[in-house]
C-alpha cells in the first residue's frame, strides 16, 4: 500500500485536503481522532495519564478534562514531554494497526498534526504538507475560531516553524486561496501521483521514464530531497545497509544535471544486496526490469568488482535511481571519488559540464537517455580517469569508512564508465 503523511499548521486547511482524500478512496486514520480514542475511560492510556498528572485531570464521571490538561501543559515544555511520551506510542500502535487492515493496493494518509515535531517523515512514502502564509492563518483563527491575533500566534509558536514543515515536504499543498482551489489541488495530486504510485507500488514496477536527457540548472533543494529518501531507506533496511549517500551530478553543488536523483546503497556483498531487494520495492524502489548489471561492458578488468544492483523509484512525481554496491568495492568507491572530485575541482565541473551539453544535444530527440549515457564513456576513460587519479594522489583522498575493511586508495582497475550507468537510461545526471 502507498503510505501518505499528511501534516500542517493549524489553520492551515490540513482537514480540507484529508476530507477529500478520503471521498477520492484513500483511507484517512486522524491522528487527533486517536489521541482521543486511547484516553477514553477504562483505557491504560487514561491510566497512564492520571498517574502522571493526578486525578486533578478528571471530570466527574471519570473522563479526561481535556482544557485542566492543556492548561497544564501548555507552555511546559516538561509536562508537554510526559504528555507526548504517554499518548504518541499509543496512537502509532493504533494507526499502525488501522494501516495494516487497509485494503491491499490502496492509499493509507495518516493525518499527524505533529509529524514534522515528532520526526516521523521517514515512515511514509510521502510527505504532503498544507500549507498557508502565517498571516492568513492567524486571520482565519481569528474570523472562525473567535481568537485574538496573540492567541492565535501563540498556537502557531507551540508547533514546528513553517520552513521546518516545508522542508519536510514531498508536497507542498497551496491554501493561500479558497477551499475549492485545496480540493481541485487534492483532486490533481491524487490523479497525477498518488493513485499511479499506488498502482507501481502493489504491481513492483518503476514509473515510466520517456525522452532524451534534459539538463536543468543545479537545484538546491536536490540534496534535501535526497536525504528524505535516504532516511526512509535506512528505515526500510537498516540491518543491512552499511552506507548510503547521494552521488552523481545533482550532489555537486552548481552543476547542471538531469533532474534524477543518484543514491548509492552500501551493502556487505551481493546476497545481501539480494535479500533486500523485497524491502526496497516495499520502500517504492522496485529493481530495474531486466537489468543484469554483474558484467559491466569492457575494458573492466575485473567484472566481479564492479557488480551492482539497479533500483529506481515507483513514484511518478520524483525519478531516483538506486545503485546498491558492496561497501569497499571498486565501483562504490569510483562512484563517491567522481563526486567528492567534481564539488573540489572547479575545471573539472565545468569540463564534465561541458561534455554533458555536448552530448545531450546529440540525444535531445532521443525516447531514452541511453544514447546519451554511452556516448559519455569515452570522455570518462580518456579524460576523467587519468585527472581523478591525479587529484586523489594531490589530495590524499580516501573513501569513508564503514564497516566493511576500508578500500586502498588507488582506484585500481577503474571503469571508463559514468558511475551509475549499465543499463539504458540509468546514467547519473
Amino acid at each position: 500500500m502507498l503510505k501518505i503523511g499528511l501534516t500542517g499548521g493549524i489553520a492551515s486547511g490540513k482537514s480540507v485536503a484529508a476530507s477529500r482524500l478520503r471521498e477520492l478512496g484513500a483511507v484517512v486514520i486522524d491522528a487527533d481522532a486517536l489521541a482521543r480514542e486511547v484516553v477514553e475511560p477504562g483505557t491504560p492510556g487514561l491510566a497512564k495519564v492520571v498517574d502522571a498528572f493526578s486525578k486533578a485531570v478528571l471530570t466527574h464521571d471519570g473522563g479526561l478534562d481535556r482544557p485542566k490538561l492543556g492548561a497544564l501543559v501548555f507552555g511546559n515544555p516538561d509536562r508537554l514531554a510526559v504528555l507526548n511520551s504517554i499518548i504518541h506510542p499509543l496512537v502509532r500502535e493504533r494507526a499502525a494497526a488501522l494501516a495494516a487492515a487497509a485494503p491491499k493496493g490502496g492509499v493509507v494518509v495518516q493525518d499527524i498534526p505533529l509529524l514534522v515535531e515528532t520526526g516521523q517523515g521517514h515512515n511514509f512514502h510521502l510527505v504532503v504538507v498544507v500549507d498557508a502564509p502565517d498571516a492568513v492563518r492567524v486571520q482565519r483563527m481569528m474570523q472562525h475560531r473567535h481568537m485574538t491575533a496573540a492567541d492565535a500566534q501563540a498556537r502557531m509558536a507551540a508547533q514546528a516553524g513553517r520552513q521546518d514543515r516545508l522542508a519536510a515536504a514531498d508536497v507542498v499543498l497551496d491554501n493561500s486561496g479558497s477551499k475549492e482551489e485545496l480540493r481541485d489541488a487534492v483532486d490533481r495530486l491524487w490523479k497525477f501521483r498518488l493513485a499511479p504510485f499506488a498502482e507501481n507500488l502493489t504491481k513492483r514496477r518503476l514509473a515510466p521514464r520517456t525522452g532524451g536527457p534534459v539538463l536543468t540548472p543545479a537545484n538546491p533543494d536536490w540534496p534535501a530531497q535526497a536525504a528524505r529518501f535516504i532516511a526512509r531507506l535506512r528505515a526500510a533496511a537498516a540491518p543491512d545497509i552499511l552506507a548510503l549517500d547521494h552521488v552523481g551530478s545533482t550532489a555537486v553543488p552548481g552543476l547542471a544535471a538531469k533532474d534524477v536523483l543518484d543514491l548509492q546503497l552500501g551493502v556487505e556483498d551481493m546476497a545481501a544486496a539480494d535479500r533486500i531487494a523485497p524491502l526496497l520495492a516495499e520502500a517504492g524502489f522496485p529493481a530495474w526490469p531486466g537489468v543484469v548489471a554483474d558484467n559491466p561492458k569492457p575494458p573492466h578488468p575485473d567484472p566481479a568488482d564492479w557488480r551492482k544492483r539497479l533500483h529506481g523509484n515507483a513514484d511518478p512525481g520524483r525519478a531516483v535511481n538506486l545503485h546498491v554496491r558492496a561497501v569497499g568495492s571498486p565501483g562504490w568507491q569510483f562512484a563517491l571519488c567522481f563526486r567528492d572530485w567534481l564539488r573540489d575541482d572547479a575545471v573539472a565541473r565545468a569540463d564534465y559540464l561541458a561534455e554533458k551539453r555536448r552530448v545531450a544535444r546529440l540525444h535531445g530527440v532521443d525516447k531514452s537517455t541511453a544514447g546519451y549515457a554511452a556516448d559519455k564513456e569515452a570522455w570518462f576513460a580518456g579524460h576523467a580517469a587519468v585527472r581523478m587519479e591525479e587529484w586523489v594522489q594531490r589530495t590524499g583522498w580516501k573513501p569513508p569508512s564503514y564497516s566493511a575493511p576500508e578500500p586502498e586508495n588507488r582506484l585500481e582497475n577503474r571503469p571508463g564508465t559514468d558511475p551509475g550507468d549499465t543499463t539504458p537510461g540509468t546514467a547519473q545526471s
